[in-house]
């Protein structure tokens, strides 16, 4: 155990009556031996020290790392990481430590084959875990959402959820909580993606047709008609034509559906769980989205943390990968892939990730299924997509809320605006990012 450190293992679960008010911050061993692990090391006032011992076993020893290797101390907001010596160095983010480094919590830090993760809080990896839960990969920032999202679908008083996050985020695995934390979890639960209905086929799909109705029409239930009793998923919602909001809305407030070429009704108990990626206030400001609809199913929205907001979960979504996709026990990763994976943004997010961990498997596998290694990485993989050219805004261009106020006020100053509107700094880097904006427009706009 490394000097003056609580463990915390992948078998700590959450126990309410053991649970602390205030965060601990420690060290999470995220992967070691070739796999995506858990341990965490509580950070007591004195510094944590780190080497063979601490990092590997009799069954799987790491001839690179030393037996003292390294030592983490934390001053309050961030991490000194200090390289003790070791014959084969320690890694910052990819980068040598070759001197006493100040890191911020989530850097990964790699020893030998082993990354170690810095974080503020440990107790939220006690309270969440970190691994499979049912098939997926689940951490302490997505548990605590998914915490959320189960809460409010138990208490019975919700009808409908909006999920927003960005593509490949999991967004349907967030719908499933939803469903499964109601009164109903073995009812039906349809999912349907909105953005890839033909349009003229929309209509027929949700609310189903009566033979008749149009050349070639026969009797079918739509996809509202085969979740009664459970869960509809609308995934991209903001991508349904007016005309289908529109019956959409007046489903959920009769409770009635109908079918194309039908004249009697047909009474339905579903609930709506519906996503998208963007902003579907900006899209009612735009006219892209119907008002009533919004209120009636924009509340509450429950946002889905990007990929790179959970770095915690890349070595055991890259495990998983390789364990569907090769032969059991013939190929896996070295720290140094999973640690060139940790530094890319992934705008895909999870989709994006574990189509490059597959491609990149079907590499190493050409090579006698050696470790996949950093340079089996695409170049472009994980980076972030150039955004176009800027054009001139109009004021039409982007939502005039309190946001705009405060950035127009401090002249588009991020902390400033954030200051001014007591919320975190992120908070006003999503707005911009949401709507394209670069902060510099607000220096021609004074308030």
């Amino acid at each position: 155990m490394p000097t003056h450190g609580t463990t915390i293992t992948a078998a700590s679960k959450l126990d309410s009556t053991t649970v602390e008010s205030q965060p601990a911050p420690g060290i999470v061993v995220i992967f070691a031996a070739g796999r995506a692990c858990f341990r965490g090391f509580r950070w007591e006032r004195a510094p944590l020290e780190f080497g063979r011992l601490e990092l590997t076993d009799d069954a799987t020893p790491d001839a690179l790392i030393s037996r003292k290797h390294v030592s983490f101390d934390f001053d309050g907001s961030g991490w000194l990481v200090k390289d003790l010596g070791s014959r084969n160095g320690t890694f910052v983010a990819g980068v040598p430590a070759t001197s006493p480094t100040n890191v911020p919590s989530g850097t990964p830090v790699r020893v030998g084959g082993a990354l170690l993760l810095p974080v503020d809080d440990l107790l939220a990896f006690k309270r969440f875990g970190l691994g499979a839960r049912d098939g997926i990969i689940v951490g302490p920032t997505l548990g605590k959402v998914l915490e959320s999202i189960a809460l409010a679908s138990s208490t019975g008083m919700l009808n409908s959820l909006l999920i927003s996050g960005e593509s490949g985020s999991g967004k349907e695995n967030a719908a499933q909580t939803f469903h499964l934390a109601s009164a109903k979890p073995n009812a039906p639960f349809v999912a349907l993606n909105c953005a890839t209905i033909p349009k003229d086929l929309a209509e027929r799909l949700l609310f189903g047709s009566r033979r008749g109705a149009f050349t070639g029409a026969a009797d079918a239930p739509g996809q509202i008609q085969a979740a009664h009793g459970g869960t509809l998923f609308l995934d991209e919602v903001a991508e349904l034509p007016p005309e289908v909001q529109s019956k959409l809305l007046r489903m959920l407030e009769t409770r009635e559906v109908l079918r194309l070429g039908a004249t009697t009704p047909e009474t339905v108990d579903v609930r709506i769980c519906a996503a998208t990626w963007r902003d579907l206030r900006s899209e009612v400001a735009r006219g892209r989205f119907r008002e009533d609809l919004y209120f009636r199913i924009g509340q509450p929205e429950i946002r889905l943390p990007p990929l790179r907001e959970r770095p915690e979960e890349i070595p055991w979504h890259i495990q998983q990968v390789l364990e569907k996709y090769a032969t059991a026990g013939q190929l896996n990763a070295s720290a140094a892939f999973v640690e060139a994976c940790m530094g890319r943004h992934w705008p895909g997010n999870v989709r994006e990730l574990r189509a490059e961990v597959q491609r990149a498997a079907a590499t190493a596998a050409v090579a006698n299924f050696r470790p996949l290694i950093a340079d089996d990485l695409a170049a472009s993989a994980g980076k972030a997509l150039a955004a176009p050219p800027a054009a001139p805004l109009s004021e039409a261009s982007y939502p005039n809320d309190e946001m705009a106020d405060a950035l127009r006020a401090e002249a588009g100053n991020v902390v400033g605006a954030a200051r001014r509107l007591g919320v975190h700094r992120n908070r006003v880097r999503r707005w911009l990012d949401r709507h394209g904006i670069d902060a510099q427009i607000f220096k021609s706009r004074p308030g």
